[in-house]
């Protein structure tokens, strides 16, 4: 198993500028090591034999649990009750603001 390439602090300085965030020194120097660390266990993955192995997305066996959707007539007392309770409407639609 071989030794994944060390990043260095200029490598950190450019990620977090890319990231818009600022690093102090220490900060620096620990995440170079802790990203060192992480690019090691994915060369350590790199090294698994998966010929065999079927590509999943997930293994869990869960579903979406869904409904079908279902259209229900109201009435115009049920209509009056939705459109009173927005703050502005005109004839039977509400208004709301231009959203873009």
């Amino acid at each position: 198993m071989g030794k994944a390439k060390k990043i260095s602090i200029e490598e950190v300085e450019h990620i977090a500028e890319l990231a818009r965030i600022e690093l102090s020194d220490a900060e620096k120097k620990e995440f170079a090591g802790q990203l060192s660390d992480v690019l090691g266990y994915v060369d350590q993955l790199k090294e698994v034999n998966t010929d065999n192995i079927e590509p999943v997305s997930q293994v869990t066996g869960l579903v979406n649990v869904t409904r079908e959707d279902i259209i229900k007539n109201s009435d115009e007392k049920m209509r009056q009750g939705i459109i009173g309770n927005f703050p502005d409407s005109e004839d039977e639609y509400v208004k709301v603001k231009q959203v873009m």
